[in-house]
């Protein structure tokens, strides 16, 4: 009844000890792989609002080598009548710009202060082109939640991502 006991609460210790190494990033290779939006949620002079809707859509992916990709998207942005991107009315194009963000570079985690920062070699926002931006993220299970300082809409944002399969 000892010896059972005892691999039981080993067993138990392995356990927590597995899911607590899984529930905090250790390194920039937890955060390497593919990555699916849940949510954006801005923030604006105390006022909140999802700018890529209740169900964005995208796909953040970190690659080992340091490099990275982003494209977010509402889930409907509505399509162009005349079927050609060069040719959009003022109002397909203002829909377009409002309704998405995609951006790549580089990356680097601090893992001292769990964040990422981001290196901007180009973006659909052009002021984001060239720049460097520094995220504070958790990362629990799958899940990978970080703060946007400034938001391209202006304000602040925070970014919910799940694991790809």
């Amino acid at each position: 009844m000892y010896q059972h006991r005892m691999f039981v609460i080993a067993l138990l210790c392995l356990s927590m000890s597995y899911l607590a190494e899984r529930a905090i990033a250790q390194s920039a290779k937890d955060l390497v792989g593919a990555w699916i939006a849940v949510s954006n949620t801005a923030e604006q002079g105390g006022v909140k609002s999802e700018p890529y809707g209740a169900n964005p859509q995208g796909m953040l992916i970190f690659e080992p080598s340091g490099r990275y990709g982003l494209v977010l998207s509402m889930k409907d942005v509505p399509k162009f009548t005349s079927n050609n991107r060069t040719t959009g009315t003022p109002d397909e194009n203002k829909a377009v710009v409002q309704g998405t963000i995609a951006h790549f570079g580089t990356y680097s985690i601090n893992e001292a202060d769990k964040s990422i920062t981001f290196r901007i070699e180009t973006s659909t926002f052009p002021n984001f082109n060239a720049t460097e931006q520094k995220r504070a993220f958790t990362l629990v299970g799958d899940e990978l939640t970080y703060t946007v300082p400034a938001f391209s809409g202006g304000g602040t944002a925070v970014a919910t991502w799940k694991r790809a399969n």
